[in-house]
């Protein structure tokens, strides 16, 4: 019998040890134990974009799924953290004062800060550094367009030199291993094949709808944005660069979510980027972790195949 491709909106991560997939209704994240089992949790789909009702507004939907998808790898990276071996896994004082002043909700609590954190390091890290060091050049050039162009060649400069280093940790490389097992799995489930490891060994790691070519579309579009921001008072200006920041991740939604359902020549050459960083972002899982990600994906698929497409 003839399979069919299937573009499919399920989307995941990697997680220590495991594998987050995102289904339609479903939420489920694989874990490979030290005793070599595998654990799942999963937990029902509590989207931010169709909370607000805004799934058919585009850019918008984009903002809203950033931080939804972020919420939803942060839940899974801190389940998936409680299987891993520590010398020292006892809780310590703040730990405890937290469980007694907040009970149920610390996890959430926890979840939320993370997420502000994370994004303060990001913004800070790859876009107000970048600002301040090419303010540096503005009584040497005076042209908007160039000054833009090497804040944009600053921001990628960093971001692939913190890229690079993430990638020689050794708990990294695995994290990628399992990101590599990931893409295999859901290209495995798109081409229509059953999920199996032999299936899934043969796909590519490389994946056009993955966070790695949204970080690379990010990168890209605040260039162009940014072009149009005058280079005037440094603080006004990057009070408004940080207010497109929004627009820039909605755009950049739009892009990768159109590249993840279309095979035209056009998507093939704006994908190109995205596709060469992934090279380090994910590396060549072994079979153990493909059957984390299958047993990953098999947990959120539903009856109705039409569910999940795009």
């Amino acid at each position: 019998m003839e399979k069919k491709e299937h573009m499919t909106s399920i989307g995941g991560s990697a997680v220590m040890e495991g594998v987050m997939m995102r289904g339609p209704k479903e939420i489920a994240t694989a874990v490979r134990k030290p005793d070599g089992e595998i654990e799942i949790d999963k937990r029902a789909v509590s989207s931010l974009v169709t909370k607000y009702h805004v799934n058919k507004i585009p850019i918008i939907r984009g903002v809203f799924a950033f931080f939804d998808s972020m919420i939803s790898s942060i839940r899974a990276l801190m389940w998936s953290a409680e299987f891993v071996d520590l010398e020292d896994d006892s809780e310590s004082k703040f730990d405890k004062w937290l469980t007694r002043k907040f009970g149920d909700k610390v996890k959430d609590i926890v979840i939320y800060f993370s997420l502000i954190i994370s994004v303060i390091f990001s913004v800070s890290l790859f876009f107000v550094l970048p600002h301040f060091i090419t303010t540096l050049l503005d009584d040497l050039i005076k042209n908007n367009l160039i000054l833009t162009l090497i804040e944009g060649v600053v921001r990628i400069s960093i971001f692939l030199g913190y890229v690079l280093l993430a990638s020689r940790m050794e708990d990294i490389k695995r994290v990628f291993q399992y990101h590599g097992a990931e893409h295999k799995t859901i290209f495995c489930y798109e081409a229509g094949l059953d999920l199996t490891v032999e299936n899934a060994r043969s796909m590519s790691r490389l994946h056009p709808r993955c966070g790695t070519s949204f970080l690379v579309y990010v990168m890209i579009i605040s260039i162009i944005l940014f072009s149009f921001v005058s280079w005037g008072n440094m603080w006004i200006r990057l009070g408004l660069k940080l207010l497109l920041l929004p627009v820039v991740a909605g755009i950049s939604y739009e892009i990768i979510r159109w590249a993840g359902k279309s095979k035209n020549k056009v998507v093939c050459v704006i994908s190109r980027p995205g596709m060469w960083l992934q090279k380090i972002t994910t590396r060549e899982p072994d079979d153990s972790q493909l059957e984390v990600a299958i047993v990953s994906m098999k947990a959120v698929l539903t009856d109705n195949k039409d569910d999940d497409k795009w």
